[in-house]
């Protein structure tokens, strides 16, 4: 028996995409049985899914995009670190900032080893690892639930801990940038964990290269206008850069 008839095209698709997550993966068959629809729509539904990057086809099905972090530290490689030295730059001496569990921020984390009295508050695990040992540096992790994948606490139970931090500069990395969608995550549970962060920071500051613009994930963290910098990469989208700009974000190519 159909479990979600009446759902909307882009319902069915998230729904999908939910289950992916849960699953890792989905089969064409097991999809129109549970929708209700036929296994032509499923599959342009999959199709769909895979040109957003979110999931990768197979035979019968789709499985989940590997969101590994070590699969994406091996994917744009110079960009992420040309982006990372920029934004640390950026980090003046007794500041307190955050930094995510992106692979960029990580990238960010590495050239940060040589600043003193800086406080980083981080969800990932690797971040912390990576400068732990540093001299001068604070490392603050605020509470949560232990994503593998990612190498992260996925929670909200460190928010009241973290209130009582004046935040200078977030450093968010995104699965991607849209005018209409803002910054957005693959995960809704890592966009909901993300997303009053963004409301604790003095500035936020996007780390996105140049394949992250106009790709928009299952959920959004923070709007176009939440956002005060974007540092991304030459390769990025010219027409886009300057829409972004319009609106008021300061974008730095590097």
């Amino acid at each position: 028996m159909p479990l979600t008839r009446d759902l909307y095209m882009e319902e069915r698709r998230q729904e999908i995409l939910r289950r992916l997550e849960s699953a890792g993966r989905v089969s064409v068959t097991e999809l129109s049985q549970a929708f209700g629809v036929s296994e032509v729509t499923i599959r342009s539904d999959l199709q769909a899914l895979a040109e957003q990057k979110l999931a990768v086809r197979t035979h019968g099905g789709a499985v989940l995009q590997d969101l590994a972090l070590s699969s994406r530290q091996q994917q744009q490689m110079q960009e992420k670190s040309n982006i990372g030295e920029a934004a640390a730059q950026r980090v003046q001496e007794g500041d307190a900032i955050y930094l995510d569990s992106s692979s960029t921020a990580l990238a960010i984390a590495r050239h940060l080893k040589e600043q003193r009295r800086i406080t980083v508050i981080t969800s990932s695990l690797a971040v912390a690892q990576e400068l732990g040992d540093a001299p001068g540096m604070t490392v603050v992790m605020p509470g949560g639930v232990v994503q593998g994948d990612t190498a992260s606490l996925i929670g909200v139970d460190g928010l009241a801990y973290l209130r009582k931090f004046n935040i200078q500069k977030g450093f968010f990395g995104a699965h991607g940038i849209a005018i209409r969608e803002g910054l957005t995550d693959i995960s809704a549970d890592v966009a909901a964990a993300k997303q009053p962060i963004v409301a604790l920071c003095r500035q936020v500051i996007a780390v996105v290269d140049a394949t992250k613009w106009d790709r928009v994930g299952l959920a959004s963290f923070a709007q176009i206008n939440d956002i005060d910098i974007v540092i991304t990469d030459q390769h990025a989208p010219p027409d886009l850069v300057e829409q972004v700009r319009k609106l008021g974000v300061e974008v730095f190519l590097v």
